[in-house]
């Protein structure tokens, strides 16, 4: 699947990365950038480790409002009554 970059300050971003890391692409550039940030937030934890962490994150929010009314807090939110 391709990547395009729409942004050109992304795009200088990569430019950069690839001069600085000495790639051939700048698809390459940001393969080796993304998997070091990837490492660097989840250093060699399994996946079950890292969902983990999404999971407790989430139960931190609480369970959901049985009869809280969706439609009327979006309504009452943007104005509509």
């Amino acid at each position: 699947m391709p990547l395009y970059v729409r942004d050109e300050s992304v795009n200088d971003l990569a430019s950069e990365a690839q001069r600085v890391l000495k790639t051939k692409t700048k698809t390459e550039a940001i393969r080796i950038a993304l998997e070091r940030v990837v490492q660097k937030e989840f250093p060699t934890q399994t996946l079950q480790e890292r969902m983990k962490v999404f999971q407790d994150r989430f139960r931190e929010l609480g369970e959901p409002l049985e009869d809280f009314d969706q439609k009327a807090y979006l309504d009452e939110m943007w104005g509509d009554e």
